[in-house]
């Protein structure tokens, strides 16, 4: 698959996407505080913060000692634990190539709102799909999925810097590789393995919808989906 590493799309209302750059600060602080690579502080944390179908759906009961907050909370608070590093950094690595695009898109408070509710999202999708799991659900995926429908939906002319196959440096329109990756979310729902649920297919899949729908009615006055605005010599 892909991995991108930059976009040719200098940002046209903003000077510094502070929210953006907060909520990568805020996620990477959240990991190290539920224990980083400490799998026992990180699986605590998990149920306490994390999403459990079976629980938001009143299916059952978190033990005593995990309920840290009310359990309809953890559709916003699971987006910014993560299971390991390179779970992470996965993340991170699209929230900084695409969130500032869309915070420059609907602006501050409202780029807030929209990650915030892109998570919810992916989280409502997931936990409907798997009502009685008992597994937490933990990472931004979902809200990074709401990004990418966003930035899909707003500039897929716009070149992107990406490694193919994880080691090819290539640049290529946004649409190519963005519906690539939606693709393979959607592919993945029909052959990942029955109870294989180390990946929340669905969350991403949640996520995509909500993006593409929020940014909808969150934008700017004036700014225009599909690239309308896009110079013909900007394309080549």
């Amino acid at each position: 698959m892909f991995i991108p590493l930059h976009d040719d799309n200098p940002l046209a209302n903003l000077t510094w996407p502070y929210v953006n750059y907060g909520l990568i600060a805020l996620t990477v602080l959240a990991f190290f505080v539920t224990g980083g690579a400490d799998t026992e502080e990180v699986r605590e944390a998990a149920f306490s913060f994390g999403l459990v179908p079976s629980v938001v759906n009143d299916i059952r009961e978190l033990p005593a000692e995990y309920v840290v907050i009310p359990e309809t909370a953890t559709y916003f608070t699971y987006a910014f634990l993560h299971a390991n590093f390179l779970h992470l950094a996965g993340n991170m690595l699209f929230l900084w190539v695409f969130g500032d695009n869309i915070e420059d898109a609907v602006g501050h408070l409202r780029y807030l709102a929209f990650y915030l509710l892109a998570a919810a999202g992916g989280g409502l999708a997931h936990s409907l799909l798997n009502a009685g799991s008992s597994l937490p659900l933990i990472g931004a995926s979902g809200a990074i999925a709401g990004i990418v429908g966003a930035y899909l939906l707003l500039h897929p002319r716009v070149k992107l810097w990406v490694l193919l196959l994880g080691k090819i440096p290539f640049r290529l329109s946004a649409v190519y590789v963005l519906v690539a990756w939606a693709a393979f979310q959607v592919a993945n729902l029909f052959i990942a393995a029955p109870g294989d649920e180390n990946v929340a297919w669905w969350a991403h899949i949640g996520g995509f919808i909500a993006g593409g729908l929020l940014i909808l009615v969150l934008r700017r006055p004036g700014v225009v989906l599909l690239d309308r605005n896009m110079a013909p010599n900007l394309e080549a």
